[in-house]
């Protein structure tokens, strides 16, 4: 009889713990979805994003305008808090494309394959892995925009961490002119 109750209560607590799991499934991406980092709408940024679900932050993920951003996010050392998921935009889903990636084709960031070092920029500028769930579209894809193919665990910290170079090209003047009316603001605030 002891054995019978202690069992039933074994099956109790499980059938409670599995009550109590945290729901991790993958969010669709809506007008209210914004970068962790940037803060701005991700609706109005192409290539393939990113979410990271957090535990203690149910239905919450922290979404990401570059896989690449999610993935530094998930190695750095200031980042905070028990990462339970990571979902990555399939970009190799029906119907999506580099401007509109999908809302709703994540696949597991550890499952995807990821075009390194193609000259593919993401949203916000930087150079972007490119995530697939299918491995020969990940090929043909770093066949036409150059890459090489890559499990999650095999890119290398440099991909994801270093700082992004961005062109100068025709941006050189507006440094110029900037520093120019900063120099003209600050004379006139001292004399």
């Amino acid at each position: 009889m002891r054995r019978v109750l202690l069992l039933a209560l074994t099956v109790l607590a499980l059938a409670a713990c599995k009550e109590d799991a945290q729901d991790i499934s993958p969010v669709a991406l809506t007008a209210e979805s914004v970068g962790h980092y940037c803060q701005m709408n991700l609706l109005e940024h192409p290539g393939p994003k990113a979410q990271v679900h957090l535990e203690g932050l149910p239905g919450m993920p922290l979404f990401f305008s570059q896989v690449r951003d999610a993935v530094a996010y998930s190695r750095l050392p200031e980042q905070d808090g028990v990462i339970l998921a990571i979902y990555v935009n399939d970009m190799g889903a029906p119907g999506a494309t580099w401007d509109d990636p999908g809302a709703t084709n994540w696949i597991p960031a550890d499952k995807a394959h990821y075009v390194v070092g193609s000259k593919t920029e993401g949203g916000m500028g930087a150079r972007e892995l490119v995530p697939f769930a299918d491995l020969d579209l990940a090929a043909a894809y770093a066949a036409q925009k150059g890459g090489t193919v890559m499990a999650l665990s095999a890119i290398p910290d440099s991909e994801v961490i270093a700082p992004v170079v961005l062109d100068a090209g025709d941006d050189a003047g507006d440094d110029a002119d900037y520093d120019q009316r900063l120099k003209a603001l600050s004379e006139q605030i001292g004399g």
